[in-house]
């Protein structure tokens, strides 16, 4: 069960309107690393985690606090967007040349499809899709992933904070940092603490079916030889890395049939 509240989690009002600001704030909403995909990321994981109400529940808490930063975000869209009606966007465009290279800095769907608000979409209005979104079922690997996406989504959010100086949008973005402070450090302890239950590698049962004489081989795969600077060092598990210089082919010249000659592959 889901309660609304109309407060918001934390202040998100500019000092002023700015439609290209607006728009660069799309991304931190609804794009790869936005909000809505930590917001379907954690819910989802929640949902399907079971046996380990400590998981669920940070997940879950963490998921639910998502959606009040998507309404933050969409409420600070919309504020950004006011008294911007199309024939200012155009203006901007005509004085500014460079403006209309990318159409005038705005997103002509904020207007034309949202009616000036806020639109799950990149700044570019690619729509957000549920492709961002992971929930494997298994708890360390999504854990590993919480932390790349709320890592991604604060270095994006500090880049947002560099290109603008409205102190209210900043202040907004300031609280944003801090808790994907939190989130980035509540997930590591959480996938510190499933490493030790379960292994560092994921998953962790399958190391005696996989062919373990290459689990542990830095290959040579590229110009230069900087990778073998790990060889002879311990990974995490407590195994030694080791270096091949000159990856061999191992698996022969594959001899494949040609396909039916209904499906014209040949050009006939």
């Amino acid at each position: 069960m889901f309660k609304h509240t109309r407060a918001l989690q934390f202040n998100a009002k500019p000092d002023r309107p700015d439609p290209l600001m607006a728009r660069k704030l799309q991304e931190a909403l609804g794009g790869q690393w936005g909000e809505m995909t930590g917001m379907m990321s954690y819910l989802s994981q929640g949902w399907a985690s079971t046996g380990d109400e400590k998981y669920k529940d940070i997940l879950l808490d963490t998921g639910t606090e998502e959606i009040a930063h998507v309404e933050m975000i969409s409420t600070m869209i919309a504020y950004l967007l006011e008294d911007t009606p199309v024939y200012e966007q155009e203006e901007m465009i005509k004085k500014d040349p460079s403006l209309a290279k990318v159409m005038g800095g705005t997103d002509p769907e904020h207007g034309l499809v949202h009616g000036l608000t806020a639109g799950l979409t990149n700044p570019n209005g690619a729509a957000w899709n549920t492709g961002y979104v992971t929930s494997s079922g298994n708890l360390l690997a999504d854990m590993r992933f919480n932390v790349t996406r709320e890592s991604q989504a604060r270095v994006q959010v500090s880049r947002l904070y560099h290109m603008t100086r409205d102190e209210g949008v900043r202040d907004m973005l300031k609280f944003l940092l801090a808790r994907e402070t939190q989130h980035q450090l509540q997930f590591i302890k959480a996938q510190e603490e499933l490493e030790e239950r379960y292994g560092v590698v994921v998953p962790g049962n399958m190391n005696d079916i996989q062919h373990s004489e290459y689990s542990h081989v830095i290959m040579n795969f590229s110009d230069g030889e900087g990778s073998r600077a790990f060889e002879n060092q311990i990974a995490k598990d407590g195994q030694m890395f080791t270096y091949q210089e000159n990856p061999e082919a191992m698996g022969g010249v594959p001899q494949t049939k040609p396909a039916s000659s209904e499906l014209h592959n040949d050009q006939g």
